[in-house]
């Protein structure tokens, strides 16, 4: 009962009383969030079997990262993966393995605009280490799961490979 008498007369020094105080951090929550705008993203790590290699694209503001590009209406997400990875690298007739699919968070602020970004994230098998990259990319490169790892820039894509690459060792991997 003391701390909350405590809090409650520090509240009431700065002019509200606790029910006044409750009411404002509330409103302040819902204005932030009405701030904040949602967007998912589907991302694909792909490796290439025939030497244990994973695909790193280099994006235009130097962050090495996985395939990775907005769902458009109507879009499944395997849609999304295959068209993805073709429009970025040229790559078609990948498979899609069954049993991996990740999710990861974060925010950034875009002209003025917070964004709160989810990402579904998939692993794919490329049928070839032949890569066309898009405009959106400045580089790519294929590597072996612990020079990939340490190439990744974010700690998100990292803490994925991890998972991705003791996923594809696993009995539990199959192809669609």
């Amino acid at each position: 009962h003391i701390n909350d008498e405590i809090n409650y007369l520090s509240i009431k020094s700065e002019g509200l009383t606790y029910d006044e105080f409750i009411k404002d951090e509330i409103l302040k929550r819902a204005v932030l969030k009405m701030n904040i705008k949602e967007e998912h993203s589907i991302a694909a790590i792909v490796f290439y079997e025939e030497d244990d290699e994973y695909l790193l694209l280099k994006y235009g503001l130097g962050h090495w990262e996985y395939v990775k590009g907005h769902q458009d209406e109507g879009e499944t997400d395997k849609d999304t993966i295959f068209r993805e990875l073709q429009e970025e690298t040229g790559i078609t007739d990948a498979k899609l393995i069954i049993g991996y699919k990740e999710n990861y968070e974060y925010s950034f602020n875009f002209r003025g605009q917070r964004i709160h970004k989810t990402v579904t994230c998939y692993l794919i098998q490329s049928p070839t280490k032949h890569v066309k990259i898009s405009y959106e990319h400045d580089d790519f490169i294929w590597l072996p799961y612990p020079k990939a790892l340490k190439r990744l820039t974010h700690d998100n894509a990292k803490r994925l490979l991890t998972k991705a690459n003791k996923f594809r060792k696993s009995p539990l991997a199959r192809f669609l």
